[in-house]
């Protein structure tokens, strides 16, 4: 209760939780309980109140010790808080012995940071201390210097490592191979590699997936198989994400049937094609025009018995409408919004489709979809999602139809935006249509005096946005045909 609780940020509920505990169970306050909440603190951003934490555990009859001070030491190095934790360790270093892991935490903290130099003082702190690095320190340093491009220091503190007996480990190599990767430094993170295997150090799946990843990123499928076969072959075996690496990089270069092979292999070697998988590679087929090798591979992935995600419905209602296959189209859109997968952020999907079934006159396709929409209980449609709607009907001549289902949303205590009123006088005065008119009109000039808006502003506005609206659309017209134009010169010349 006290992690959810301190997730959604009740922290009022929190305390009340644990006085209740205190008076019923006060055998259940451990310092567990208070460690969550100085993390919840921390992860908020709320440093005063994790630090306070302290003050108020010995009132619960729980002191805190060197455990708890390093717990909230790392949860404020975690969240960006470093310098204030660095401030609360010059307090508490005297209370409290300082550990290896108290100056990790801070070493971690300032290279997050790109504090180079701070997370080096912190290094001097612990040898000051007489605490010897360990290779967690260490690890944390080679990523600080690798993070800010600094190889050189990577290298020489690599070699300080074997020096001092704390011999780089499968991290400390992967850490400098990402940030070469990274960099497009591909020979260069080849030959970190060869060094890691020759100093006996064993590559593990993070190493090959780091490698694999960087050479796909960069067009070297090639040599990304190569080091899946090595990979294999050492006896290490290829997961999901590596498979994705390499996936992408085919999808990139539209080679849809090396993504088709690729699932295949999966399947053959045990390691199933997850959701993402799937979903680069149906996106594929719909981006070359082959829906139907999409359908096929939608359904090979329910017959494996995954569920598509919102994602894939995109995916392949996109695909639909792009062939022209309106009818499909709608139906996976429907299933989409039965399954409640429909919401805000697929706005873009449900302008799409109404457009484009109102474009090839499936008005009634159209109102079947919407309707499919606003019936479903998992859907709370807002103003944008009514605008959509409502700006498709007017744009493809349905002003009618438009009006009338700005009555429905206004019915539902939602206020057109003020260009969408503008717009439909608009086009109501073209047909003098004077009681939809008159009875859009009342409903706005009620609803805006509920809403303590000057009708007559409300309406100036709108008349304002249209005309900027238009005047944009214009703009972007002449400037796409300047563009053609300037293509077709190019070409000529």
């Amino acid at each position: 209760m006290i992690k959810i609780l301190g997730r959604m940020r009740q922290f009022g509920a929190v305390w009340a939780l644990i006085d209740e505990m205190r008076q019923e169970n006060p055998e259940l306050i451990t310092q567990q309980v208070f460690v969550i909440l100085m993390r919840r603190f921390a992860s908020a951003r709320m440093v005063q109140k994790a630090v306070e934490v302290l003050d108020e555990m010995p009132k619960y009859g729980c002191e805190p010790d060197e455990y708890v001070f390093g717990c909230l030491l790392d949860a404020l190095c975690k969240n960006g808080s470093v310098k204030e934790a660095a401030s609360l360790f010059e307090d508490m270093r005297y209370r409290w012995k300082p550990s290896v892991k108290h100056f990790t935490s801070l070493l971690y903290g300032w290279c997050k940071e790109g504090k180079l130099m701070e997370a080096k003082h912190v290094l001097v702190q612990m040898k000051d201390a007489g605490i010897e690095p360990d290779i967690v320190v260490y690890n944390n340093l080679l990523g600080g210097y690798a993070q800010a491009g600094k190889m050189g220091d990577s290298y020489d503190l690599l070699k300080e490592m074997r020096r001092k007996g704390c011999e780089p480990n499968a991290t400390s190599y992967t850490v400098l191979i990402q940030s070469l990767c990274k960099h497009e430094r591909l020979e260069e993170a080849t030959r970190v590699f060869i060094e890691m295997q020759r100093s006996g150090c064993q590559a593990d799946v993070i190493t090959y997936s780091t490698l694999i990843s960087g050479f796909c990123k960069w067009g070297k499928i090639k040599r990304g198989y190569e080091l899946l076969d090595e990979m294999i072959q050492q006896g290490h075996f290829p997961n999901q994400v590596i498979y994705q690496h390499i996936m992408v990089a085919h999808e990139k270069k539209e080679e849809l049937e090396e993504c088709k092979e690729l699932v295949n292999e999966m399947q053959k070697i045990g390691c199933p094609p997850d959701l993402s998988i799937y979903n680069t590679v149906i996106r594929l087929a719909c981006k070359l025009g082959e829906v139907k090798e999409g359908v096929r591979l939608w359904n090979e992935m329910e017959s494996s018995g995954l569920s598509p995600g919102i994602d894939t419905f995109v995916i392949m209602i996109n695909g639909f409408l792009e062939q022209g296959c309106l009818v499909e189209a709608c139906e996976h859109f429907k299933e989409m919004v039965g399954r409640g997968l429909f919401t805000a952020p697929q706005y873009g999907t449900l302008k799409d489709l109404m457009n484009s079934l109102l474009r090839a006159e499936k008005l009634e396709m159209a109102k079947d979809a919407w309707n499919c929409v606003a019936a479903s209980k998992g859907c709370q449609l807002n103003v944008s999602a009514w605008t959509i709607w409502i700006h498709a009907l007017f744009s493809k001549g349905h002003v009618k139809e438009a009006c009338s289902f700005c009555i429905d949303m206004m019915d539902k205590d939602l206020m057109p935006q003020p260009d969408t009123f503008a717009k439909l006088m608009r086009g109501l005065k073209k047909l003098y249509n004077r009681q939809f008119a008159a009875e859009i009109t009342e409903k706005v000039r009620k609803m805006a005096a509920d809403k303590q808006i000057t009708f007559k502003m409300y309406k100036r506005r709108g008349e304002r946005d249209l005309k900027e609206k238009e005047k944009e659309k214009k703009d972007g017209r002449k400037r796409r045909a300047r563009q053609r134009q300037w293509g077709g010169d190019r070409q000529k010349l």
